[in-house]
C-alpha cells in the first residue's frame, strides 16, 4: 500500500482491479485543514486519463504488475516488436500502449516490459537515453532572435530544445521522465 506522502509521477498503483500510472503530481496545504495530494492518473489498458485529489490519511493499492526485461527491436507502422533476453519469444505492442516512450526507443534497447494478467500494456525505460542529433539548423553568433536556445530532431524523430552549440551529428543525454536535454555525450 501506497500512503499519500509516497505519492510521485510514474507510481503505478490499482483502483477497481485496474493499474494506473501517476502521469502528475501537486501537494498543497491550506491554511487549516489537511494537506492535499492532486493526482493526475492514466489507465495503463485503456489509457483514459482523470484528476483525483487526495487527504494525506488515504492510501492506494500498488498495481499487480509483472515485469519482464526485454530489447526492443524494431517498429513497423505502429506496432512495436519486443524480444525476451532470455526465453527469445517476442510480442508486439502498439503505439497508444507505449504512450511518450517512443520517442526513445532505440533499436536493441534494454527496457523493462509491464504485464498485467498476462498481457503486455507499457515499457519502463531507463531514466537516462544517449540519441543522435539529426537535424539541427546553425546557429550563427549574434543570432539572438529571443532565448538561448534552439529546437534539434533526435534519431527517433523526438524534437528537444538544447543550447545553441549542438549541432547535427551529436549525442544527447535525454532524461526519459521530463523528456528534457541533460548534456551533451562524448563516445
Amino acid at each position: 500500500m501506497y500512503s499519500a506522502s509516497d505519492f510521485r509521477k510514474g507510481l503505478k498503483v490499482q483502483i477497481d482491479g485496474e493499474p494506473y500510472i501517476m502521469t502528475d503530481f501537486s501537494f498543497s496545504k491550506p491554511g487549516k485543514g489537511q494537506a492535499l495530494y492532486r493526482a493526475r492518473l492514466r489507465n495503463m489498458i485503456t489509457g483514459n486519463a482523470f484528476e483525483k485529489t487526495f487527504r494525506s490519511n488515504d492510501k492506494l493499492e500498488k498495481a499487480a504488475l509483472e515485469e519482464r526485461t526485454m530489447q526492443y527491436l524494431y517498429k513497423q507502422g505502429d506496432e512495436y516488436f519486443f524480444m525476451d533476453n532470455v526465453s527469445f519469444e517476442q510480442l508486439e505492442m502498439s503505439k497508444a500502449q507505449l504512450g511518450d516512450a517512443v520517442n526513445f526507443l532505440t533499436d536493441n534497447m534494454d527496457v523493462d516490459v509491464l504485464q498485467y494478467n498476462g498481457r503486455p500494456i507499457g515499457v519502463t525505460l531507463p531514466n537516462f537515453v544517449n540519441l543522435l542529433v539529426t537535424q539541427s539548423d546553425p546557429w550563427v553568433k549574434g543570432d539572438t532572435s529571443g532565448s538561448d536556445s534552439k529546437p534539434v530532431t533526435l534519431e527517433t524523430g523526438y524534437v528537444v530544445q538544447v543550447p545553441p552549440f549542438i549541432e547535427e551529428g551529436d549525442k544527447l543525454q535525454i532524461d526519459t521522465r521530463t523528456g528534457v536535454y541533460v548534456t551533451r555525450v562524448k563516445e
